[in-house]
Parts: structure tokens; sequence; C-alpha cells
């Protein structure tokens, strides 16, 4: 194999994603080599991704890349790269909640972070959103533990917990949890909410597109008409978030929820932006949970809001609920936001991605001029 070259990687299972994840000194240094080689190792651009790792699906279609911080009161940074299927981007725009949930354990694994006896806390900040996460995973005897009781929708058995509490995310891309300062507008015709914690969103109502609010991925996916006019709606959400022209970008991501059906708060279908997410991604149930808080918003006015603060604001989603322990401080939109996550993670496979030898012929090239 000498025309190919080996590159360290852990594939994991985060929360109800799975991809490589990658110590940050094993990558190429420049963005245009390592998104070469990002999309080598997953096969893309292709709709099968038969040549990689890449499981044609967004959510197998994610990498995580971590390494030791300089920052203070941080032990790693965390870049998150979702790579498309069907074209050669790498989109380091917006973040994923359920691949973080795997770089505690990662982190300890490659020999960045030392474990400590019972439960280990590793604080991580987020490249992408430029956010603090404190990751709590069990460690009895200094090992990571990956067996125990807990159980997350979308995610078969159980397994043992992982707390995320993300911190600092009002504002992840804009610096303002309303960029617009609206609550709610109108975008041809519909209400929405622009919401920008955690992962920047446009919320809208399920039933002002013909919707119930619970339809699944065969109602959704196969209806382009539908996906077309969502489409529209984003491009010019996106232009009002400030995010200029965003039909090569996968944020806004697009929330469309509904009252609840069941025990929960309220109904949310995530898109990712243009396919249904099989269950709910992490970092957009923050936002959608802020979302039921902000009096005005789409969100506000169909949700079973729980008492107390903190709450737990349960999100009812295509395979089940996903929970955020939402704690506030204030109202509208400054109010200081915290969410906790419980996720789950495992290691599937270690070993090393095998790419062509030409995927890195660029950054030699760069190193001897």
């Amino acid at each position: 194999m000498k025309n190919m070259v080996g590159v360290p990687c852990l594939y994991m299972r985060g929360g109800t994603s799975k991809g490589p994840y990658f110590k940050l000194d094993d990558l190429p240094k420049d963005r245009e080599t390592r998104d070469r080689f990002l999309l080598a190792a997953m096969g893309s651009p292709d709709p099968r991704q038969i040549d990689g790792l890449g499981g044609a699906d967004t959510l197998t279609s994610k990498v995580a890349v971590v390494g030791r911080s300089a920052r203070p009161g941080v032990d790693v940074d965390y870049h998150f790269c979702q790579v498309d299927i069907t074209k050669p981007l790498v989109d380091t725009n917006p973040s994923c909640g359920n691949m973080l949930s795997g770089v505690a354990p990662f982190a300890i694994e490659s020999g960045i972070v030392k474990a400590k006896d019972g439960e280990t806390r590793v604080v991580i900040f987020d490249v992408n959103t430029q956010s603090k996460i404190e990751a709590v995973i069990q460690t009895p005897g200094g090992e990571v533990c990956y067996e125990g009781d807990a159980r997350i929708d979308g995610v078969p058995g159980t397994a043992a917990p992982v707390l995320l509490n993300f911190m600092d995310i009002v504002g992840s891309k804009t610096g303002k949890m309303l960029p617009t300062g609206h609550a709610m507008e109108k975008i041809d015709g519909i209400d929405v909410s622009l919401v920008d914690v955690c992962m920047p969103m446009m919320l809208l109502r399920a039933t002002d597109l013909g919707l119930t609010g619970i339809e699944g991925r065969k109602e959704i996916d196969g209806n382009k008409e539908l996906l077309a006019r969502i489409e529209k709606i984003r491009l010019e959400a996106g232009r009002r978030m400030t995010f200029g022209d965003v039909s090569d970008k996968v944020i806004p991501k697009v929330g469309l929820l509904s009252p609840p059906r069941g025990t929960g708060a309220i109904t949310s279908r995530y898109l990712t932006p243009h396919a249904l997410h099989a269950a709910h991604a992490v970092t957009g149930a923050c936002c959608v949970a802020t979302a039921c808080a902000l009096e005005g918003s789409v969100a506000y006015e169909m949700t079973r809001m729980p008492p107390g603060n903190p709450r737990t604001i349960w999100i009812e989603h295509p395979t089940g609920m996903v929970d955020v322990v939402l704690t506030t401080k204030g109202s509208g939109p400054t109010m200081d936001v915290v969410c906790g996550i419980l996720r789950t993670a495992r290691p599937i496979m270690q070993g090393q991605v095998l790419v062509p030898k030409s995927v890195f012929e660029a950054e030699k090239a760069m190193a001897a001029e």
C-alpha cells in the first residue's frame, strides 16, 4: 500500500450520529488539503459514499477533530466538520452536539486528557460556535466506561451517560439570540422565528406548510415541492441573519414545530437542512428549547411549558424525545441560557483511514516553497 497514507482515527457513535474522530495534530495543517483528505476519507462526493467511511446519510457523514486547548480553563478544542455527500464541500459553520458527546471519551482514549477515578469533567471549547461545554463522563478506575443504564431515543439499548452542559451559547454565529431583532417575522407570507442559540435556526409552524407536524422522512424527504418552498424561505432567512447566500451552507437549520402529542413540551421536525433528521440534533434541541421560553416566538405559543427554573423541556421527534434541562436568567432576547443534555457514546473501530498520497501533494508543495 505504498501509494496510500494512513491517518489514525477512532470511529465512534456520538449520540444519534457517528463518524471518525481525529487528533488535530494528525491532520493536514492547511484547510484545503484537510478538506480534500476528509472528502477522500468519507468517500465524497458520491450519493453512496462507496469509496469511504461515510454512511450515505447526513447523520453518518460527520467528522470530529480534537486537539489540546491553549485556552485558560479549557481542556480540548473541538472542530466539527460536516462532509457533504453529493458535493465536494466540508462545512465547518455549524456544530454537532451528538458528535460532541464522543469528544471527552476520545480525548481520554487518545491521551489528550487524563481521566480521574469515578467521573471526569472535561471542558470543551467548540471552535465552530466559539462556546464552552462541560462534559461529565463515567471513568471508574480512571478508564472510560461505555456500559450503563442511560437510554436515548434513536439509539438501541443502553449505555453509560454523558452529560453535556452547554454554556455561552447565545448568538453562536451572529452574536445575538435574535439576529434580526424580531421574535417573529414573515418570509414569503409565513411566520418564522430566526433564533441563534447553540445553532442558528429558522423555526416555523408545521401547519403553515400544510403539515401535521408528525410526518416522517418518507413524507418530508419525498416531497420535493415542500422542500423547495422551505429552501426558498431559508435562503431569505440566511440573508436576514447576516449569513449571505446560504445555498451551499447548512445554516440556518430548519425546525418545523407543532404542539406536543404525548408528554413532551413541543414537537419538532429538524431539517439538516435539506433532509429530515432521523431523531433531533442536540444543538438544535438547545435552540428549540430556548425558543420555547422566548415570548413572542413561534415555539412559545405552542409549548406546554413545565414549571420551575431549571426545567426539563422534552422535545418530541420522529423516534422519541430528547430532553433539555433549560436554565434561564432574565427574559426576552437578552436572557442568559444554559442547556444540559444527556447523551451516550461508544467506540466502534480503531485504526487508520487510508487515502491516496495524491491528497497531500498540495501541502507538500506549499511546504517546499
